[in-house]
């Protein structure tokens, strides 16, 4: 599937979905993207219900307006169409094209409001739920965001190192909870799944190309992560101890599997068939090479 959020028939799915969600008329057609955008439109209602108290600067709006004019004009959306001969032969003839093209205006323009809207509304929720933890009342908000950065990642390597930026997120958050056995567990699962999703983008794309760049992410990532989770393991709790030690033991089985991966693409063995909940797994080096 296209994981461009912005290409033409995503867009204009979007915008049917965010019409149908403010009580317009029902398309009665289904995507195959529906249910990734579902998770948009569902953000975009919260963001409308429950806005957040806060002031965005005048030097933010004066640029977003800029940038949607900018986006207008190049588009053309807003200005009478141009008619040619040949389009006009086309609507006498009762062409299906001009209701299609009047559409899919009618979907860019949407999209812009739409990125308008969020883009003014994710700005304050930055600000006011960058520090919520599991408990607050914003904490929802802010894992909703997340989803929607991911929705709109252009590839697979950004899509894999947002998931590493959640669970360094994860972990701070759990750095928090004290007294609170299953509120931190809970925490580390969410992490470790954030962990095992981002490190299987980072080495498929690595396998599938030949190249370890996307092992470099994972490397960083497992260097100052290790460092930070191991400093839960001072505290006075032996099951959040223990718990700590299961994340450790994750971190531990990535550093080898991004090391067999590294020493696979170096010797040319081609991309594995196999994989499990880290990606693909290698096989090894021949003795001679």
């Amino acid at each position: 599937m296209d994981s461009n959020l912005f290409s033409r028939r995503r867009a204009e799915r979007f915008a049917q979905l965010l019409d149908e969600a403010n009580g317009g008329r029902r398309h009665h057609v289904r995507s195959r993207a529906d249910e990734e955008l579902a998770g948009l439109v569902a953000l975009g209602q919260q963001l409308t219900a429950d806005r957040p108290d806060v002031d965005v600067e005048p030097d933010f709006r004066t640029g977003l307006r800029a940038m949607l004019v900018a986006t207008a004009e190049r588009e053309g959306i807003g200005s009478p169409a141009k008619t040619t001969p040949e389009t006009a032969a086309s609507t006498a003839r009762g062409s299906f094209l001009p209701a299609a093209t009047a559409r899919r205006a009618r979907a860019r323009g949407a999209i812009l409001v739409g990125v308008a809207a969020g883009a003014v509304a994710l700005s304050g929720i930055s600000a006011a739920s960058e520090n919520a933890v599991p408990g607050d009342a914003l904490y929802g908000m802010k894992r909703s965001t997340e989803r929607a950065q991911l929705a709109l990642a252009s590839s697979d390597i950004s899509r894999g190192q947002l998931f590493l930026d959640f669970a360094r997120t994860r972990l701070d958050e759990a750095a928090t909870l004290h007294g609170d056995r299953i509120g931190f567990s809970a925490v580390l699962d969410d992490m470790d799944a954030d962990t095992r999703q981002g490190v299987r983008l980072l080495t498929t794309v690595a396998a599938q190309r030949s190249d370890p760049a996307g092992l470099d992410a994972v490397s960083t990532f497992l260097t100052g992560q290790r460092r930070a989770v191991s400093g839960l393991l001072d505290r006075d709790d032996h099951v959040e101890r223990d718990r700590t030690r299961r994340s450790l033991a994750l971190l531990d089985a990535i550093g080898k599997r991004s090391g067999a991966l590294r020493a696979a693409i170096a010797c040319g063995l081609p991309a594995p068939v196999a994989s499990d909940a880290l990606g693909p797994t290698p096989n090894s080096c021949p003795g001679d090479r």
